[in-house]
C-alpha cells in the first residue's frame, strides 16, 4: 500500500481528460495535477524548450512527494521520456503514447488503416508509428499535425462552429484521401472535441491515449504493491496560469467532491 499521490501533468487543461478514467478505475488513488497553462501550447516550442519545461515540473511533483508520474501529454511524451527516466530512476515514470499503440496495434489488422493526429512535435517525432510498429509490423499508419487545435481548446472554444470548421479543415481530406477508419487521439487535449470527431466522421474507431494509460498505470501500481487505499490526501490542481478555463474543467471533472486549485509559476522562456 502507497497512499502517497500521483502525479500528473501537461501543458495545460489536456492531462486533465484522464483524470475521469483513473478515478472510475483506480477510486481509491489521489492525485498532484499540474497544467503548465502559462506556456501552453507546447507542441510548436523547440524540443529542447519542452525538455526544460518538462524537467523543471517533473523537480517540482518530486517535491511533493508523487509515487508516480504520469507525462499525461503526448508532447513530452515523445520528447522527454527517456530523459526524465534517466534523471528520476526511483519514480515510475509513465507515459501515453505507449498504451495507446499498443491498443491500435491490438484491434486493427493490415485491412485497416491508421491516423494518428497530434502536435507537431508529437507527429515530427514519429513515435506512434514507432510504438505501433513495436507491436505489430506492417499496418498502414498515417499521421497529420493539427496545431490550431490545442490553442482553441485551451481558450474554451469546444463547441462551437469555429472548433467545427477547424476539425473539418484537417480532417475532411486527411480521413478522405487515406480512406481512415482508425483514429489515434495523440494529444491529451483532443478528446475534448472527440463528440465533434464522432460527429463528422461516425464511421471512425476512436483510440483516446487518455483512457488507455490507466490500464498501465494500474498495473504498474500492483505490481509494486503501491496502490492507495483509504488515502486522505486531497486531490490538488497546480497552474501556471489559473484561467477560468482550468479551473472550470476541474469544477467539472469533481462536481461536489473536495480538492485545491493552487497557483506555480517557473521562468517564462
Amino acid at each position: 500500500m502507497d497512499n502517497r499521490p500521483i502525479g500528473f501533468f501537461d501543458s495545460g487543461i489536456g492531462g486533465l481528460t484522464a483524470i475521469p478514467y483513473l478515478a472510475k478505475s483506480l477510486p481509491e488513488e489521489r492525485i498532484v495535477y499540474f497544467g503548465d497553462t502559462a506556456r501552453t501550447p507546447y507542441g510548436s516550442k523547440a524540443v529542447n524548450t519542452i525538455r526544460i519545461f518538462a524537467m523543471q515540473i517533473a523537480e517540482f511533483l518530486k517535491s511533493q512527494d508523487v509515487k508516480m508520474i504520469v507525462t499525461a501529454c503526448n508532447t513530452v511524451t515523445a520528447t522527454c521520456l527517456p530523459l526524465l527516466r534517466e534523471k528520476y530512476p526511483d519514480i515510475p515514470i509513465i507515459g501515453v503514447i505507449k498504451p495507446a499503440a499498443e491498443k491500435a496495434a491490438m484491434i486493427c489488422s493490415r485491412e485497416n488503416h491508421i491516423g494518428i493526429i497530434g502536435t507537431k512535435a508529437t507527429i515530427s517525432n514519429g513515435a506512434y508509428e514507432r510504438e505501433i510498429g513495436n507491436f505489430k509490423s506492417g499496418l498502414d499508419i498515417h499521421s497529420m499535425a493539427c496545431p490550431i487545435f490545442v490553442p482553441l481548446i485551451e481558450e474554451g472554444i469546444i463547441t462551437d462552429d469555429i472548433m467545427t470548421l477547424s476539425v473539418r479543415h484537417y480532417l475532411d481530406d486527411f480521413i478522405g484521401s487515406n480512406h481512415i477508419d482508425t483514429l489515434v487521439l495523440g494529444c491529451t487535449h483532443y478528446p475534448l472535441i472527440r463528440k465533434q470527431i464522432e460527429t463528422l466522421y461516425p464511421s471512425l474507431k476512436i483510440i483516446d491515449p487518455s483512457q488507455e494509460v490507466i490500464g498501465r498505470i494500474r498495473a504498474v501500481l500492483t505490481e509494486r504493491d503501491m496502490l492507495a487505499e483509504n488515502s486522505s490526501f486531497l486531490n490538488t490542481f497546480y497552474a501556471s496560469d489559473l484561467s477560468d478555463n482550468f479551473i472550470n474543467m476541474i469544477n467539472i471533472i469533481f462536481k461536489d467532491e473536495d480538492f485545491k486549485v493552487a497557483f506555480k509559476s517557473f521562468d517564462i522562456k
